[in-house]
């Protein structure tokens, strides 16, 4: 998992992952057949586990069974659960009014109606410097922005 530079916290992730279906199997995972995987998915279902953990279940084992133990065909019974995208919640003229009412800073009302209308980060918001702002063009210049 070093040399494929995962992060602690993947590589963590990964060995929990494979404990837990070792703990299940009641002896060691390299001994596992593809309908023990299927069952353990099964198990997981069953037992209420969100569709984000049982991926990261899926994903954890894949890793074990395709790239450390190098038996990828003990997996054609594992596929992930798709997860539809929720929509977020946008709200009305009206709320976005009362909202923005509501708060007795000039300062923070600015910074809020700004992050609300260009749809940014908190830490975009922040960075922002008065220069950035293009009132010509009507376009902010946002600095340090992630990857959506």
């Amino acid at each position: 998992m070093r040399m494929r530079k995962l992060s602690p916290k993947t590589q963590a992730g990964y060995i929990r992952v494979v404990k837990r279906f070792a703990a299940f199997l009641g002896h060691s995972p390299d001994t596992a057949s593809s309908e023990d995987l299927r069952r353990y998915q099964l198990y997981l279902v069953d037992h209420g586990i969100s569709s984000i953990s049982l991926n990261a279940a899926i994903t954890g084992l894949k890793f074990l069974f395709e790239t450390t133990l190098d038996h990828p065909e003990l997996l054609t019974k594992m596929h992930p659960v798709h997860e539809p995208r929720k929509l977020p919640v946008v709200l009305s003229r009206e709320e976005v009014a009362r909202l923005l009412a509501a708060i007795d800073n000039l300062k923070h009302q600015t910074a809020l109606s700004v992050a609300y209308g260009a749809g940014l980060r908190v830490s975009e918001v922040v960075s922002l410097k008065i220069g950035d702002i293009d009132s010509q063009r009507m376009t902010l210049r946002i600095r340090g922005g992630g990857n959506r």
